[in-house]
């Protein structure tokens, strides 16, 4: 499989536990930064929702989609952006998508950040990977700059 077109589909115990953060984060409450990014879908024009993990580095925001090119990502590409969620309160947002060679801190800091949830959507990849291991999988891991 070529790594940029990596998908990686949740499973029972991921079903379970994006249910409950989202839950949680529609009440809102957040958990390590957990937001609701809602994208409006590609061919529907209807708005989709899921939990993700929003990383702040350096100043800057930034959308990591750890299992590769799901259907928000695709979304987010046409649609250039979208909104986030905590409780009632809402931010329109614009996103542009970092190339290969941009991504490394952002993934590293991540992992750092939620290694311990996301390590399992990468084979052969720890919780803690080192730079080198990184570098491998930044084809297939893309990251979205939330634009000011």
């Amino acid at each position: 499989m070529n790594t940029t077109d990596r998908n990686v589909t949740a499973g029972g115990f991921e079903i379970y536990f994006n249910k409950t953060v989202g839950f949680l984060t529609r009440h809102g409450i957040s958990l390590l930064g957990t937001r609701i990014l809602a994208v409006r879908g590609r061919t529907s024009g209807e708005w989709r929702s899921n939990p993700i993990n929003l990383l702040t580095h350096d100043g800057a925001r930034y959308l990591v989609a750890a299992r590769g090119n799901t259907q928000w990502v695709r979304n987010i590409r046409v649609a250039g952006g979208g909104e986030l969620r905590l409780g009632r309160a809402t931010e329109a947002i614009t996103v542009t998508e970092l190339p290969d060679e941009d991504k490394l801190p952002i993934v590293s800091a991540y992992f750092k950040r939620w290694g311990w949830e996301v390590a399992r959507f990468f084979e052969d990849l720890p919780k803690k990977p080192t730079d080198e291991q990184l570098i491998k999988v930044l084809p297939g891991v893309p990251v979205f700059r939330i634009d000011a």
